[in-house]
């Protein structure tokens, strides 16, 4: 998900967001201990997203205090 996809979210749904990708990363963990993972750079990929997520939200909550 791009950064101007996630910026047209609501802040509740980047919570949910959030917390999806969370769980999703969990599982590709625990299936790579298991060694039923082939694409280890999806790992990688989701790490990246909760990272433009948290992002997004930290700059959500902080423009309305600027203004």
């Amino acid at each position: 998900m791009t950064a101007k996809e996630i910026r047209e979210l609501s802040a509740e749904e980047i919570v949910t967001k959030i917390r999806e990708t969370r769980d999703q990363l969990l599982h590709l963990r625990l299936r790579k201990q298991t060694g039923q993972v082939e694409k280890t750079h999806e790992m990688r990929n989701l790490r990246k997203d909760i990272a433009r997520f948290a992002t997004i939200q930290k700059e959500k909550q902080r423009a309305p205090a600027a203004a």
